[in-house]
């Protein structure tokens, strides 16, 4: 779903099999995530992010609210948000995540913290989480090895990356991580980025400008 003001991708990462889904970088309309995912036979087990910006976590609380609604009733586990440790500082502060300043200032805590190299499974899904600062000090990845894709953020977009002048930010750092984090991947993974269409690694490694 593409979401909020500034058009961010929201992804849902589930089984073909399955009825559990993990949310990643709600965006906005919390609410209206978890309803559209219960309509189509999902229900939210957990809410990934990959960087504190207020356009990727305006959703969180409404929709962790809603889930957990659901989760109680059916007798489920609470659903948690996992956000990179390094980003805490940015989710909890109004002004450096730019809420403030886009008008509807958003303060948040995870409820777990993630290090660089760390396995999550979660409704029998693995990822690995890749920390990849730079667009903010704390932002990461998260590669789903197994099904050949990263949910990159605002990390690497397709021919660009991410904007580097907000709190934290800084372009050599996020060069950086990409080319030691992100073009380590194998060439035909799939990369779906915070803003705008897909790409591969493969494709990123060839013709983005800002890493050649």
């Amino acid at each position: 779903m593409v979401l909020g003001s500034v058009g961010t991708n929201t992804y849902f990462v589930y089984r073909e099999d399955g009825s559990e889904a993990i949310v990643i970088d709600p965006a906005d309309y919390g609410e209206r995530i978890c309803t559209s995912l219960q309509q189509n036979g999902l229900q939210v087990v957990a809410i990934l992010l990959t960087h504190g910006h207020f356009d990727h976590i305006w959703g969180v609380k409404a929709l962790q609210e809603a889930a957990n609604k659901l989760a109680e009733a059916d007798g489920r586990e609470p659903v948690k948000v996992y956000a990179c440790e390094a980003e805490k500082e940015l989710l909890g502060n109004a002004r450096m995540n730019v809420s403030a300043q886009a008008g509807r200032a958003c303060e948040l805590d995870a409820d777990c913290y993630v290090r660089d190299g760390e396995e999550l499974v979660i409704a029998g899904m693995r990822c690995r989480v890749l920390a990849t600062p730079g667009h903010t000090v704390g932002g990461c990845c998260f590669y789903f090895e197994e099904a050949g894709f990263l949910i990159s953020g605002d990390t690497l977009f397709q021919d660009s990356v991410g904007r580097t002048d907000l709190p934290t930010g800084s372009m050599g750092t996020l060069v950086r991580s990409i080319r030691e984090k992100l073009f380590v991947l194998p060439d035909e993974t799939k990369v779906y980025p915070g803003h705008g269409e897909s790409t591969t690694i493969g494709h990123e490694k060839k013709y983005n400008p800002f890493c050649v």
